[in-house]
């Protein structure tokens, strides 16, 4: 089954949404569950469309997962800084992962990055338990960079997410 990487067509943003939403409660990582503000901008998939690239991994007709690449100083950046790209909301469906799908996801974002005049790094954050999305990135070469790791609820003490960078 080849798995194609295409921009997100609007009738796939409800989808996707759920895809996005549903791994990220699974997975354990909204804080607040279900009451989780966070939860709805997840779902807003035309939103994120609206201010940056949503692209979706698909095979034979079906969505597989999708993520949110956000050239050099999108609106839609959290960590990124001047000559930055910066990769949002990389979800895979539970039933489809280990097929391939979240990593030629973020081959697509690099190549998209690579493709952005004056821009010389690819940055992204992740949360301490992802692990598996950890491994991905290390392979794909991309490294830590803990003096970025940031906050996004200053308000709550415990919540750190981690950054990673690739150098293009």
């Amino acid at each position: 089954m080849d798995i194609v990487i295409r921009a997100a067509e609007p009738g796939e943003y409800g989808i996707l949404g759920e895809i996005t939403a549903e791994a990220y409660l699974r997975d354990g990582l909204l804080d607040f569950g279900e009451s989780d503000a966070y939860l709805e901008e997840l779902r807003d998939v035309a939103k994120r469309a609206a201010a940056a690239e949503v692209l979706v991994a698909a095979a034979d007709g079906e969505v597989l997962g999708g993520v949110t690449f956000v050239p050099s100083g999108g609106p839609m950046a959290d960590i990124a800084g001047p000559g930055e790209a910066e990769i949002r909301m990389l979800a895979v469906a539970r039933e489809a992962r280990g097929r391939g799908a979240g990593k030629a996801l973020v081959r697509a974002c690099v190549e998209r990055a690579r493709a952005v005049p004056g821009c010389v790094r690819l940055v992204l954050s992740t949360q301490p338990t992802m692990h598996a999305a950890h491994r991905l990135y290390e392979r794909l070469r991309f490294v830590r960079v803990p003096e970025r790791d940031w906050n996004p609820l200053p308000d709550l003490d415990d919540i750190t997410l981690l950054a990673y960078a690739l150098t293009l």
